[in-house]
């Protein structure tokens, strides 16, 4: 008898170049054996090369997408990526405390690889008072660290000050990427408040870099689904996310998206 897979919930914009957002966050979803559902919050015009457009879906459409999932298919945990804008933000943060939403994975995406931001800035602000309190764990990358927290995040000690921090303004945890780091060897930190976790791997020298923050929040959230501590879920996403880069397929002429038919995790 086949064992029913845990259901995960995505909360973001659709990519038309289906390396990133909610096209990755599925298909991470199907390699960690997990029933993956979406509520769209934008859509995006976008490839390898960039992008040109974001036309936002109306609040009260997302929510009611929320709303549709919660009341038939209950997320075991859920994940946000790009929001755009603060109505939305606080769309999501009102039905993530509304349907009680567990394992809450917040991404807090700002700027695309290409360098095209994707959130408003008068949202920034409110993902901090609206949705980090609400999060098991917030993931930004270097960049959106320095945003949130404000001052530079450019090492591993301001890496572990904006850690803290995000977890002083409410955040359950907080993992803070380190692909930006201008090292060979790079190093991710997780802090939960009690415990530091580090995981460290070679620089990788590739082009193909397109959605590795969407497909790592997706992968901690799946993980968090099938009932797995967070610094495992953790450290199981970072080495999906790995596996990914190391056997993308090189499409695109633009920074290329990753393999999500790369191994998942084991089970157990």
């Amino acid at each position: 008898m086949t064992a029913t897979p845990p259901i995960t919930l995505t909360i973001a914009g659709s990519d038309s170049g289906g390396g990133a957002g909610i096209q990755a966050d599925l298909k991470t979803f199907q390699a960690f054996g997990c029933f993956g559902t979406s509520a769209i919050t934008a859509i995006t015009v976008q490839n390898t090369l960039g992008v040109t457009g974001v036309h936002s879906i109306p609040v009260e459409t997302v929510r009611a997408q929320i709303a549709a999932l919660a009341d038939d298919l209950p997320p075991a945990a859920c994940k946000s990526g790009m929001l755009a804008t603060s109505e939305l933000v606080r769309a999501v943060a009102q039905s993530i405390r509304e349907h009680r939403l567990p394992n809450y994975v917040l991404d807090p995406v700002m700027v695309a690889t290409s360098g095209h931001r994707l959130l408003d800035e008068d949202a920034q602000r409110t993902i901090v008072e609206e949705l980090l309190p609400l999060a098991a764990v917030v993931t930004p990358n270097l960049d959106e660290a320095a945003l949130l927290v404000g001052f530079a995040v450019d090492d591993p000690d301001a890496m572990r000050r904006a850690a803290q921090r995000l977890v002083q303004l409410g955040a359950g945890a907080a993992l803070l990427k380190g692909g930006h780091l201008q090292a060979d060897e790079l190093v991710d930190l997780l802090w939960d408040g009690r415990e530091w976790h580090e995981w460290r791997h070679p620089k990788m020298d590739t082009r193909s870099t397109h959605g590795t923050g969407c497909t790592l929040s997706a992968g901690i959230a799946a993980g968090l689904a099938h009932g797995r501590p967070l610094a495992r879920a953790v450290g199981d996403a970072l080495d999906f996310v790995q596996r990914a880069m190391r056997t993308a397929p090189g499409l695109g002429a633009g920074h290329g998206p990753l393999n999500h038919m790369a191994p998942g995790p084991a089970a157990g």
